[in-house]
């Protein structure tokens, strides 16, 4: 039953995946605006309905992204004796490679969110569920709680650094790798010193 389910589970990501790509060759042709779910429906050869089985609305095509569960999957579940700085700077070296691959579909995405105002709008909320996850992992793996003021702030911090960090990327037209400029802006705010101090209380 597990082999199945990830089977299913697998089909889904990559249709999701086919639908999202179908739509952002439309946005980038005729504009996000112009661009109907009707057109999007069409262009991935499904039907509206089916549309409807994936994404609640046209915003959630852009926002969906199919690394975020293996982002958290991956630091969830390092290495019990690994130290978070590590994992994660590891997880950025993979995210390099990957990115890269997908550099097209992730700048285009990464500059609709910026550019149209209703997907700016739905930023807040999706930082927030960021942060959430993330202290999650925080908490996982450093044995603090989720909820604690400073497990709170450290992972806003980071989500804080991977916003800037894409807007940098978007103003640079995409040139260079999102990765690089997320080291950076990891880097300038402390993030890895602040991770080392939730493990050592």
């Amino acid at each position: 039953m597990t082999t199945v389910a990830g089977l299913r589970e697998r089909k889904k990501q990559k249709t999701k995946a086919a639908i999202q790509r179908a739509a952002l060759r439309l946005f980038k042709r005729q504009g996000y605006e112009e661009t109907t779910i009707e057109q999007i429906a069409a262009a991935a050869e499904i039907s509206e309905s089916t549309f409807f089985n994936y994404f609640r609305e046209k915003e959630d095509v852009v926002i969906y992204d199919e690394y975020d569960p293996q982002i958290f999957e991956t630091l969830a579940h390092g290495p019990h004796d690994e130290p978070l700085r590590k994992s994660i700077e590891k997880l950025l070296d993979t995210l390099a490679s990957v990115f890269e691959a997908d550099h097209d579909a992730i700048y285009e995405r990464a500059k609709l969110s910026l550019e149209v105002p209703e997907l700016r709008a739905h930023a807040w909320e999706e930082l927030e569920k960021a942060r959430d996850l993330i202290s999650s992992i925080i908490a996982s793996r450093t044995g603090r709680d989720a909820s604690e003021l400073d497990v709170r702030v450290v992972s806003m911090a980071f989500v804080g650094a991977a916003f800037e960090a894409s807007i940098e990327w978007v103003k640079a037209g995409g040139k260079g790798n999102i990765v690089d400029h997320l080291r950076m802006a990891i880097e300038a705010i402390g993030f890895y010193s602040m991770v080392e101090r939730l493990q050592s209380v």
